[in-house]
């Protein structure tokens, strides 16, 4: 047995004073005179052998009497480990309130039992202790230190969020936030999902982890992971093939499982689908987009109880045309001109090298440098600005260059420099399909497919360092046209001119049409389709004007005033975990859309497998407390014996209150 408070027990000499008043009280007599004494010598040793009995008990009632009331002032306890926490405590409490704590267990939602646990755990405490209430928000708020009336009050104050957090991430934070004083303890309430829990307690005695698991009613649950386009952008008026990818965690099939769109407001049903047991599957959707601007798509399946994921947003653009600035000397190329006439989805603008307006670049998706003998520097700074905003530049050197001209730009660019012209006749041999813009181009790649020739082309510097991939490559491994990447652009380089005199590219439309049309969109591919609630979401929009007064705006769902860092001509837009609720947001600068958003709740939490008290025994049993979490568990008693062992106050002054009472009745009732 041990005290809490041990100096107390020093009191317990106060027990000296009733023995030593007991043992020196001595009643004075009175005497009385009788003509016979015979009979009074008895009566007064019976009566005085009865007093002395009667006080000797009534001495040994006051001593336990007061001896337990010390006692219970101390506060003994009995402990499992013979420790016991003295001090401040300072209790950090984790509630798991994710969409997976809406589940159920006995009629009520997860969440539900968590907050009336977790002000159980407080009430276990004394008011002088310090309590933080941190949630997978985590907000700069919960890092707080709060007393008992304040801490019940924030418990109150949990709602659902989208959010979700490893519960490494959380314990940091308690453990980062802890004082450097007193008892520490952290406190875990939640379902502990497998895809979640991913502690590391061994070795750390800073802190004293308790786990409290939830449990519900296991279900099947189906959920859309993600979808993608198969081209990079879709394009307007054709049928563009949209990839859903569909996943089952069940240990069950699970069939006729209804899948649908709902395109710019409008519903249509894509049929049902049947998923194994524990598998995904990826279904194709033919997308027809008539109307150019952006789109929002939400994809749809039908799936009970777990509904967060049955939903999936994507926002995307679908320009009109795309748009090409080709820069010539005299004449534009008048074979790139025709072909560009045949081909609906592109709009070519021809400008003299001579009229240029480089304000006007931004509205390119691509710029061609169509046989240019001379670059000026004031081009070539221009252009290396256009491509580390995100332009595409392609590159066909005139056979008559000004290297030093050309070098300067490719020196700007990074990419290697050229060396000079050789006549020799070249045919290309290789085609990279791997590479995005020539990817899910050709169904083959063998002998029915017709490469460039040249009749002249350029030699390149070979510097690795500048990171230079290939496109189209002659067959003694020289490269025909190389890739290069520059800060957000890309840059591509044509070893031969143009002109058909020395290339025939012209004319080969089935590798000329997908060079320069995956070239224009090749930076648009890191353009998401959705962003992901609760991760730090960042999107860069191009600047038409930049100012510390230009305020940009999210609507939709929720409206607020983002982030936002001006960079040169951009703008970082930062939405800083402000979105709460999935489905469509437009990016507004003074009322206009600058930019479509889709948000969709994090899927993580979509695989309910959750680690059970046995294997939360064998995976934290030894660095952790496992804490019971029955219905009819009195939690704040078990932290209690817990944190100072089995409490004997209660008893002492039982015990106390006991002998009093045996005082009282010896005085009363036993008569002298």
């Amino acid at each position: 047995m041990q005290f809490l408070s041990p100096a107390l027990l020093w009191v317990l000499l106060a027990l000296a004073i009733p023995i030593i008043i007991h043992l020196f009280h001595f009643r004075r007599f009175k005497k009385v005179y009788f003509t016979n004494v015979k009979f009074l010598k008895e009566i007064k040793e019976e009566k005085s052998t009865r007093s002395k009995l009667r006080n000797f008990l009534v001495l040994l009632c006051r001593l336990a009497a007061l001896a337990f009331l010390i006692f219970a002032f101390a506060q003994p306890f009995i402990s499992k480990d013979d420790t016991a926490k003295t001090g401040k405590n300072y209790v950090s409490i984790f509630v798991d309130n994710s969409n997976s704590m809406m589940a159920s267990s006995e009629d009520v939602p997860l969440i539900d039992k968590a907050k009336k646990r977790a002000e159980e755990i407080i009430k276990a405490y004394d008011p002088s202790d310090q309590f933080q209430v941190i949630t997978h928000e985590m907000k700069g708020a919960q890092q707080r230190w709060l007393n008992q009336e304040n801490a019940v009050a924030a418990i109150e104050d949990i709602d659902v969020t989208p959010e979700v957090s490893m519960l490494s991430k959380v314990y940091f934070k308690q453990k980062q936030t802890a004082p450097n004083e007193g008892n520490h303890l952290s406190y875990m309430l939640s379902d502990f999902q497998k895809s979640i829990t991913d502690l590391s307690l061994e070795g750390d005695t800073m802190m004293e982890v308790n786990l409290l698991p939830f449990q519900a009613v296991k279900e099947n649950n189906v959920a859309i992971d993600s979808a993608w386009f198969e081209a990079v952008v879709p394009s307007l008026n054709q049928n563009n093939k949209l990839y859903v990818r569909i996943k089952n965690y069940g240990n069950e099939k699970k069939e006729d499982i209804r899948l649908s769109i709902e395109q710019n407001g409008q519903t249509r049903p894509e049929g049902t689908i049947d998923i194994p047991a524990g598998s995904s599957i990826t279904d194709t959707i033919n997308l027809l987009v008539t109307i150019p601007g952006w789109q929002e798509l939400n994809i749809k399946i039908d799936d009970y109880p777990i509904q967060f994921d049955d939903n999936y947003y994507i926002n995307f653009n679908v320009k009109e045309k795309v748009s090409a600035l080709a820069i010539h000397d005299l004449q534009p190329n008048r074979y790139m001109t025709a072909l560009f006439k045949g081909l609906s989805q592109f709009d070519l603008q021809n400008n003299q090298v001579t009229s240029l307006q480089y304000d006007e670049f931004k509205k390119y998706d691509l710029i061609i440098l169509s046989d240019l003998r001379n670059i000026s520097s004031g081009l070539s700074s221009e252009l290396n600005t256009y491509a580390e905003n995100g332009g595409n530049i392609l590159v066909f050197p005139s056979f008559d260059a000004n290297l030093e001209n050309y070098n300067e730009l490719f020196s700007k660019l990074n990419i290697n420099s050229l060396k000079g012209w050789s006549k020799e006749e070249r045919g290309v041999h290789k085609i990279n399909t791997s590479e995005f813009v020539f990817s899910n181009v050709y169904k083959s790649t063998g002998n029915n497919l017709k490469l460039p020739s040249t009749k002249g082309n350029f030699e390149f510097t070979n510097f690795s360092a500048r990171g230079g991939e290939y496109l189209l490559k002659y067959r003694d491994g020289q490269n025909y046209i190389s890739k290069y990447k520059k800060e957000k652009g890309n840059v591509y380089v044509c070893a031969a001119p143009l002109d058909k005199k020395y290339n025939d590219l012209t004319v080969n439309a089935e590798v000329f049409v997908p060079l320069l049309y995956k070239a224009a969109f090749s930076t648009s591919q890191n353009e998401k389709l959705a962003y992901t609630i609760g991760k730090d979401n960042v999107t860069e929009v191009s600047g038409e004007t930049n100012g510390n007064d230009i305020i940009y705006r999210v609507k939709g769902e929720e409206e607020f005033i983002p982030g936002q860092t001006n960079k040169s001509k951009n703008t970082l837009i930062s939405f800083n975990n402000m979105v709460r609720q999935s489905g469509f947001y437009n990016l507004t600068l003074q009322d206009k859309v600058v930019k479509g958003l889709a948000f969709n709740y994090d899927r993580l939490e979509s695989n309910l497998d959750h680690m059970t008290k046995q294997e939360l025994e064998t995976a934290y049993g030894e660095a952790s407390n496992i804490l019971d979490n029955t219905m009819n568990a009195d939690l704040t008693s078990i932290i209690k014996q817990k944190d100072k062992g089995v409490a004997l106050w209660k008893w002492c002054l039982i015990l106390a209150l006991i002998f009093l009472a045996i005082e009282t009745l010896l005085l009363r009732f036993w008569k002298l």
